[in-house]
């Protein structure tokens, strides 16, 4: 029986970047984004991508609501919200009564493009933000949110809503549903390949023999 979502997020959670980038490579997929470092809350982030999109000009028709607000209603702690904001325009995409409003729904963390102010609010809160700027600017008056859970892109790479994301301090991968199952059987066949061969290298086996003959093969299916 295939596992559920929430048990992919519970093994995705236990992987680190690095092997989960081992295993894209493995695949022949894309997913990896770096240059987004973690600069509050500590350790990996893993859950399902809630979407937000930011730009400038008129928000959409409707009901005026804050921007991130209606992210926030929606995710729980298998959740990651994921902001882009990428106008051009320095204003903040994410803040600190935002923040508090994310740890009161228990979400898993934040990663934006774009930039991020209050910051040490989030620090103080150790709640996981990762974005590549901070700032002290609002976003009233300079920027709006255009939609939530649509698609969107971070760094150079398209993320949809309901996407799987693991984020740590080497890089944040995203990885779409139908992919999630082998992505995550390969990267928990390399760790156990590195565990092993970081046992050897503990037990006296010399590391140039170690990884010379190991290393080099890693991302080759077995």
């Amino acid at each position: 029986m295939p596992d559920t979502p929430a048990a992919l997020v519970a093994r995705l959670r236990k992987l680190d970047c690095c092997a989960v980038s081992d295993a894209l490579d493995r695949l022949g997929l894309n997913g990896q984004v770096t240059g987004l470092p973690q600069q509050s809350g500590h350790g990996r982030i893993a859950g399902h991508a809630v979407t937000v999109r930011l730009g400038t000009g008129a928000p959409p028709p409707g009901p005026p609501r804050h921007l991130g607000t209606s992210a926030i209603e929606l995710s729980g702690p298998d959740n990651v919200i994921v902001v882009e904001q990428k106008t051009g325009v320095e204003a903040g995409c994410w803040g600190g009564l935002l923040t508090l409003g994310a740890l009161t729904r228990k979400v898993a963390g934040v990663i934006a493009d774009g930039p991020v102010r209050d910051i040490d609010e989030a620090r103080a809160y150790d709640f996981p933000i990762f974005t590549n700027q901070t700032t002290s600017f609002t976003a009233r008056g300079r920027v709006v949110e255009k939609e939530t859970n649509g698609p969107i892109t971070i760094g150079d790479l398209a993320v949809n809503p309901g996407d799987y994301v693991v984020a740590d301090s080497s890089a944040c991968v995203f990885i779409a549903p139908d992919n999630i199952e082998r992505v995550l059987a390969a990267a928990e066949e390399i760790v156990a390949r590195e565990a092993a061969m970081a046992e050897a290298i503990r037990s006296g086996i010399a590391i140039g023999d170690v990884m010379g003959g190991n290393y080099e093969h890693m991302l080759e299916s077995r």
